[in-house]
């Protein structure tokens, strides 16, 4: 095992956070149970303001980058773990109170890890990442409620180009829900209609300030924008539907009323990730497993090298990355 290797770390300069590589060895790491050699990673909205400064994610400094990690473990001094398993770990606070996954390894707790899924590797895991997990939470979150179904109201995906959207659409459109994308590009158009999309209608459309209680359109929505975009969501969702709201990419406010929902009786689904109980990270998984085509994975998903994450960083933020970007940690 070499005796140093490289991280991505979120360190203080001058009073303010900054990303830079470091060497760092295995005496640096948390003393946690399970010692995991790590292949990928992924890039992520949160990811993208953490490194390049944007927003302020790491609670705590210095600080390993990266919000998920596949790998294999080393060693483990955990009943649950053997050296050789192969795992994933999804949010747990990492990269914001515990080193997350931008290095060759990492000291995890062990309730943090959950088994690598039959059939998929980890490069494929990790284009799912967080994005997707949180995409296949939000299928569940709605699927419950019950109101969408099968050829029935239109199913809306916000920020649809991006990682969340890029992976609830096939997950819905593969179920027969009849999805609609929006965006604000459209040249994503062939690529969204590619996984599923059957409509869709421009972002700039929902940013826009509009009335309480609006035509009723959606049975249901996944939403990663937030802010105006999901209070008029919310207001033209049907009597009886329900949003399943994960992001925040428009902003953290939400200037909506309860009309909504005291008088079509729509519900706010809130999905978190971070500290999801690991039935529902199961769950979740198994969702990817049945529904999502691999080739879907190699259609949106790239690889990229952990020395490229500072530069990817900038262009999530600014909404320049379509689909998936997996990092390759070795590289």
């Amino acid at each position: 095992m070499t005796d140093t290797f490289r991280a991505l770390m979120i360190v203080d300069h001058e009073g303010k956070p900054r990303a830079e590589f470091r060497e760092i060895a295995l005496s640096d790491l948390p003393d946690h149970g399970v010692l995991v050699e790590i292949s990928h990673s992924t890039l992520n909205y949160k990811d993208g303001l953490a490194v390049s400064g944007t927003g302020r994610i790491a609670r705590r400094l210095p600080m390993v980058a990266g919000i998920d990690l596949a790998g294999t473990v080393v060693e483990s001094r955990s009943p649950l773990w053997s050296p050789g398993d192969r795992v994933i770990v999804n949010g747990w606070g990492l990269s914001e109170t515990e080193w997350g996954g931008y290095s060759r390894f990492q000291r995890l707790k062990p309730e943090w890890l959950t088994r690598l899924p039959e059939g998929f590797t980890p490069e494929q895991a990790m284009a799912v990442g967080t994005a997707g997990y949180t995409a296949a939470l939000s299928v569940n979150a709605l699927e419950d409620w019950g109101v969408i179904q099968p050829g029935g109201a239109e199913v809306l995906v916000t920020g649809a180009a991006g990682g969340v959207g890029s992976t609830a659409i096939p997950l819905l459109a593969s179920a027969g829900y009849r999805v609609t994308a929006a965006t604000g590009r459209p040249e994503t158009h062939d690529y969204l209609a590619a996984l599923g999309a059957t409509g869709f209608v421009d972002r700039a459309a929902l940013a826009e300030k509009g009335g309480a209680l609006q035509k009723e359109r959606w049975g249901g929505a996944v939403d990663s924008v937030g802010s105006t975009t999901l209070a008029n969501v919310l207001a033209q969702t049907i009597y009886g539907g329900a949003v399943a709201a994960c992001g925040l990419a428009g902003g953290m406010d939400l200037p909506a009323t309860v009309a909504p929902h005291i008088l079509r009786g729509v519900a706010l689904l809130g999905i978190d990730s971070v500290m999801a109980p690991q039935a529902r990270r199961d769950r979740a998984w198994a969702l990817l497993a049945a529904r999502l085509d691999k080739a879907y994975l190699a259609a949106i998903a790239r690889v990229e090298p952990l020395s490229a994450v500072p530069t990817l960083a900038a262009d999530i933020v600014a909404g320049r990355i379509r689909g998936r970007v997996v990092i390759d940690i070795s590289a």
